[in-house]
């Protein structure tokens, strides 16, 4: 089968495609012909070397998302057939034609998505439900500050926080501003020409945010905190600012009883993992079903042109997933 993969670590230049193995299902795994994968942050920081030698799962190709038709199934599945059409989460792997799934990382597509669309659910929703509603617990009325909201995350995060019966203010740049909004959220901040911070004092007059979700880290710590009422929760996702070392005020964190809570998907064990999906597909699944939030596809490229889909998310400015059609569909 035709693959993605690289022998050294660096630009996206180091990847090409190869021809590599069939993988071969076990007792509770599904073998899925890709149609499309979902190109994610993650996969360029392991091209990049920043994970090592450590692939956390089972394929050390790329790719932990994707969509397809079931073409196999292993002898302890019972409830899904070959012909169906799922979208899933793996360990590796969804940069290739044929990818190796487990059963409980993988749910069947809602009838009103494409195999398209749907390569670029389960990380961004996944991870954004994981946020939002579980680990901050948003609820209906509740203040939330979701930055990077115009990327494929933040984007599902504004779409979930919104359902939630949240109110939603977003960071993103002032040429995604009307796209976040059409999303729901109630007002973007232009993170190039304003302080956020300041912004949300104004916006709430001061009272703060009840959460923020955010995906920077580095100097927005400090402000991120500052941004919270009291009792509020900060998710963070990510650190797209490459500063992981920074000063936390912890007077503030303790005079507000305020909760720091860090989550990444990549590193979970696959229990942990399917904890996530399951949640998953009991909060989110039915929204997307009746079309309360939809997945948002910024640019589709050939499996071939991976090296291109790359180089598109690391110079930004994208609004949405970036989705490789592997399949032809």
């Amino acid at each position: 089968m035709r693959a993605i993969a690289y022998d050294r670590f660096g630009s996206p230049d180091v990847l090409r495609l190869v021809e590599a193995p069939l993988p071969q299902p076990r007792p509770n795994d599904l073998l899925v012909r890709v149609a499309a994968a979902g190109v994610n942050r993650a996969d360029l920081m392991q091209r990049a070397g920043f994970y090592g030698d450590q692939t956390f799962g089972e394929s050390p190709l790329l790719g932990l998302e994707l969509a397809g038709e079931v073409i196999g199934v292993g002898p302890a599945v019972t409830d899904i057939q070959v012909g169906d059409q799922v979208m899933a989460i793996v360990g590796g792997g969804a940069y290739a034609e044929v990818a190796r799934v487990d059963r409980d990382m993988a749910v069947r597509v809602p009838e009103r998505l494409s195999l398209i669309q749907a390569a670029g659910v389960m990380e961004a929703f996944v991870t954004a439900w994981e946020a939002v509603a579980h680990l901050a617990r948003v609820q209906a009325g509740q203040r939330v500050l979701i930055h990077a909201a115009a990327g494929g995350i933040g984007s599902a995060a504004v779409q979930i926080a919104k359902s939630l019966g949240a109110v939603v203010y977003a960071t993103a740049s002032a040429g995604r501003a009307a796209d976040v909004r059409e999303l729901g959220a109630l007002e973007v901040i232009d993170h190039h020409a304003a302080d956020f911070e300041a912004e949300i004092a104004r916006f709430t007059k001061a009272a703060g945010v009840h959460a923020v979700i955010d995906f920077i880290g580095g100097e927005y710590l400090a402000r991120n905190l500052r941004s919270l009422a009291p009792g509020g929760r900060l998710v963070q996702v990510g650190v797209l600012s490459g500063d992981a070392d920074t000063t936390i005020p912890l007077d503030l964190v303790l005079h507000h009883h305020l909760l720091l809570i860090g989550t990444v998907m990549k590193s979970r064990t696959l229990e942990e993992k399917r904890a996530m999906v399951a949640r998953f597909a009991t909060g989110v699944l039915p929204r997307l079903a009746r079309g309360d939030v939809k997945p948002v596809i910024d640019r589709m490229f050939p499996l071939e042109r991976a090296a291109e889909a790359h180089q598109r998310m690391e110079s930004g400015g994208g609004f949405g997933k970036i989705v490789l059609v592997v399949d032809g569909v």
